[in-house]
């Protein structure tokens, strides 16, 4: 016999990067009592993490419940950010809602679509927030249109497209369902949650199950579970199995040794939960996303859907160079290894592969953020290794033909732009879908592009953009091979020694081209030190000191004036290297270098390939 559960809501806030889903969970969490009068309280306490803090980006969803009129409601604050859909597709089980957030001002974005289109795909309820109303160009009645513009597109039900509407500014922490009647709190955004999300509901006497939808990894206590309690109960020391819906024949016997609720931002420990209750489960080693908890006598797996592929891929290769071994704390491939593995504990969407070579592992992801947090996540934790450019994952169709994987690009550029980005991916094999107008000077440009094309753009494009442009992309299908294309058009400039980099070396080469170091940086042979003017590759000695004579004085180099370098961060690092180079990562430094440091063999290998 089904039951409801009246005291429990379960709620997803989703929406396109940036448009403020965390900043909103705060204000929730504040209103409802979670923190004391007297705490001090960062902004953004949902991202944990200090990549997280520091660009702004939700990567992990987060689970969080706070207390209203005697109802528990739990929260699960998602990534909005396409490289992470996996967590937002994954966490959308777990809950009986969402709330969808849509910024006032930049209205509906490409991953709003997204998110929506999978929330709709469950039939889950919507809950419309329209947020940032503090904004002076805010455009609520606009935004409201495109939302529902947005609905009908996805094909929704009639009953999702009477979806309620709220407006709040998540900073000032307000909340109001009729914008004549502005509000201080956000009690209105409350009410609707216990109005319009049901209590979730099920079978409480027959055998347990739940999904497992996320996993947690801690040093400590290893895997921990979280799901939703679908049907019966969960206790502590109940024996169960686990078994799970891609995978008939498995049925592995388990025993519950912990269970966690969530209440604010910390676990409560708790002998059972009952149905609607979203739990943590620890001490079940091997644990999967997408795994069910049952009773041994009733061992029904829960249907999942299974995780989007990866579509690029990088080589993480144990460091070779001159400077190996000098600045990371773990840098065999032992410890690469194990570390890279390890990452598979709690990144579903990540697919590690050892190579033919015992010192190089093939790891894929959804895109480059996906990766280079990855890569920046390892290095401040001491490890030291090389990546290879990343390259997308080729697939094969029906016909035997090779296909690549496709995105759409969303691009909201001013208007005197729009002729450098459109020329630019039209040389990258994108097609222009549509191009509209948008406030404020801009042009919105929707375009379709191999994942190929993209790669390294992102740094020309806020070059030609001149900062100001903001550009999204999301995974569309596969479409056959389209060609080749030109990544780089400008060479290298190579040291050909190693030393010490010194003014007078760096000031004969910063006319060949733009220099990525200063004087008084340790190179060697074959390590990347600017970007070239020209096509080709060009070697230069950065490392030459002006020999004395008796007419001149040492102190005349005083006198050169140095441009400053181009200083690469990881993201652009990433972006710049070609097929034929490597990214040195360390916990200290980027150093870009070619896989073949030998200046002969080099140019041995570049003309067999030539050939």
């Amino acid at each position: 016999m089904n039951i409801k559960r009246e005291d429990i809501r379960n709620i997803a806030i989703i929406a396109h990067v940036d448009h403020g889903k965390t900043t909103l969970v705060d204000e929730l969490l504040k209103q409802s009592g979670v923190f004391r009068e007297n705490q001090e309280i960062t902004e953004r306490v949902m991202d944990s993490n200090d990549i997280e803090r520091e660009r702004g980006i939700t990567i992990l969803s987060k689970n969080t419940a706070v207390c209203y009129k005697d109802t528990k409601i739990n929260i699960i604050d998602t990534p909005g950010h396409a490289d992470f859909g996996g967590e937002v597709e994954r966490v959308l089980k777990m809950v009986n809602g969402v709330i969808l957030v849509v910024d006032a001002f930049e209205g509906v974005m490409p991953q709003t679509k997204f998110v929506l289109m999978k929330a709709l795909a469950l039939n889950l309820p919507v809950i419309v927030c329209v947020n940032k109303m503090d904004r002076p160009e805010a455009r609520p009645d606009e935004v409201i249109d495109e939302v529902l513009e947005l609905f009908m597109d996805l094909d929704a039900s009639d009953e999702q497209l009477e979806c309620p509407f709220i407006f709040t500014s998540a900073r000032t922490g307000c909340a109001t369902k009729d914008l004549q009647q502005p509000k201080n709190d956000m009690t209105d955004l409350f009410d609707t949650i216990l109005d319009y999300i049901p209590a979730p509901q099920g079978d409480p006497d027959t055998g347990t199950q739940v999904l497992i939808s996320t996993i947690d990894y801690n040093e400590y206590v290893g895997r921990i579970g979280v799901g939703k309690v679908d049907n019966g109960c969960l206790k502590v020391n109940q024996d169960a199995v686990l078994v799970n819906h891609h995978e008939p024949d498995m049925q592995r016997k388990i025993r519950i040794s912990k269970l966690y609720e969530f209440d604010g931002l910390n676990k409560v420990e708790v002998t059972e939960a009952k149905i609607g209750s979203i739990v943590a489960i620890s001490g079940i080693s091997d644990l999967h996303i997408g795994d069910t908890i049952c009773a041994p006598d009733r061992p029904l797996a829960i249907p999942f859907q299974k995780i989007s592929e990866p579509t690029l891929a990088m080589n993480f290769i144990v460091n070779d160079s001159p400077f190996a071994g000098q600045e990371g704390k773990y840098v065999t491939s032992r410890h690469i290894r194990d570390r890279l593995f390890r990452e598979l504990n709690t990144d579903v969407s990540l697919r590690v592969e050892e190579t033919d070579s015992p010192d190089s592992y093939k790891v894929s992801g959804r895109g480059e953020l996906h990766l280079s947090v990855l890569i920046e996540n390892m290095r401040r934790e001491g490890y030291e290794f090389a990546v290879s450019k990343a390259e997308v994952l080729y697939h094969t169709d029906e016909n035997g033909k090779k296909t690549e994987p496709v995105e759409l690009a969303y691009i909201d550029v001013p208007d005197e732009f729009t002729g450098a980005v459109i020329s630019k991916l039209g040389t990258r094999k994108g097609s222009l879908l549509n191009m509209k107008s948008i406030s404020g000077g801009y042009t919105r440009l929707e375009f379709r592009i191999p994942s190929r094309g993209l790669i390294g753009y992102r740094g020309e494009f806020l070059t030609d953009t001149k900062g100001n442009g903001i550009i999204n992309t999301i995974f569309d299908g596969y479409e056959p091979y389209c060609g080749d294309i030109a990544y780089r058009k400008l060479g290298s400039l190579i040291a050909f020694e190693t030393g010490e980099s010194v003014t007078y070396g760096l000031f004969s080469a910063q006319d060949r081209g733009t220099l990525f170091i200063g004087p008084g940086e340790k190179v060697y042979s074959g390590m990347v030190v600017g970007s070239s003017s020209r096509a080709e590759d060009i070697e230069l000695n950065v490392c030459k000191k002006k020999h004395l004579t008796n007419t001149r004085s040492s102190s005349a180099d005083e006198a050169l004036t140095l441009v400053p370098p181009k200083i690469l961060s990881l993201e652009q690092a990433i972006d710049f290297i070609d097929v034929d180079e490597l990214l040195e990562v360390t916990p200290e430094s980027l150093r870009i270098r070619k896989r073949i440091l030998d200046s002969t063999l080099r140019k041995r290998a570049n003309l067999k390939n030539k050939e």
